[in-house]
């Protein structure tokens, strides 16, 4: 089957959408617009601890007596293995949908370089941080935008889109992941994630090269270049190589030299 052709856009303007994702929601569009995180893995798990525990009482397979697990056991964790697979297709499906729909509906897309993995060490919230599956919304909307010709900015994973008002202007120096409604002295109340998808889309719009919006820059803070030392170098121990060649260069201890 052929893939049809991208749609031409027949508006001036491009249409810039700002998403910001989070746990609670699956991600807010700068245009007010929430969607809901469907939150497939948690409506497994009870299923899941259920097999588990059900495996738990088999006889499974042991490398070091070099024990063969019996069928009922492999039967067990066939089951589990397709609850995971179903887990992560439902996933993978409301994510195709989700890029889909923001690349047909906007011709600019912000998104955040977030540090998932750093994210992860959060052993309260890695679960469902893996659940959500940021990494694969980016990596969608990256492809569908090039695809259709439209364009995709990354905001710096330093630019603070949460403390910052989007009325004003003005940065928080601290803001608690627990305070979900955003208050700024201007008067501004707003939900937390709605006022950071609506600094990411203004981005954009500023076209401000500080404002860590950008198209063509590496992901996040770029890293300084490693310099390659020897071996011992940077521990201060010299290998016996290294030592040997500067006892022959070096004069012997108790030489003088003469001055003329």
């Amino acid at each position: 089957m052929r893939r049809a052709e991208p749609e031409t856009r027949t508006t001036d303007a491009p249409s810039v959408v700002g998403v910001d994702l989070g746990v609670k929601t699956l991600a807010v569009l700068s245009t007010g617009e929430m969607i809901e995180n469907p939150k497939h893995l948690e409506h497994a798990q009870k299923q899941l601890r259920r097999l588990q525990r059900q495996a738990s009482r088999r006889v499974g397979r042991d490398k070091r007596t070099g024990q063969q697990p019996s069928n009922r056991w492999l039967a067990t964790q066939a089951r589990v293995a397709r609850l995971h697979a179903y887990v992560a297709d439902a996933r993978r499906d409301g994510l195709h949908k989700l890029s889909t729909r923001l690349v047909r509906s906007h011709d600019v897309v912000v998104l955040e370089d977030l540090n998932v993995a750093g994210m992860l060490r959060n052993r309260s919230l890695a679960r469902h941080i893996a659940g959500v599956g940021m990494g694969e919304v980016r990596r969608q909307t990256e492809c569908k935008t090039a695809w259709r010709g439209s364009s995709v900015h990354i905001a710096d994973r330093w630019y603070p889109s949460s403390k910052t008002c989007s009325a004003c202007g003005d940065v928080k120096a601290k803001l608690s992941l627990k305070k979900r409604v955003f208050k700024c002295d201007c008067g501004l109340r707003m939900d937390r994630d709605l006022n950071a998808a609506r600094n990411l889309a203004a981005l954009v719009q500023t076209s401000s090269p500080s404002c860590g919006a950008t198209v063509n820059e590496p992901d996040g803070t770029p890293r300084k270049a490693r310099t390659v030392r020897a071996a011992g170098i940077a521990t201060g121990r010299l290998t016996p190589r290294v030592s040997q060649r500067r006892d022959r260069e070096a004069p012997a201890r108790g030489t003088f030299f003469h001055v003329s």
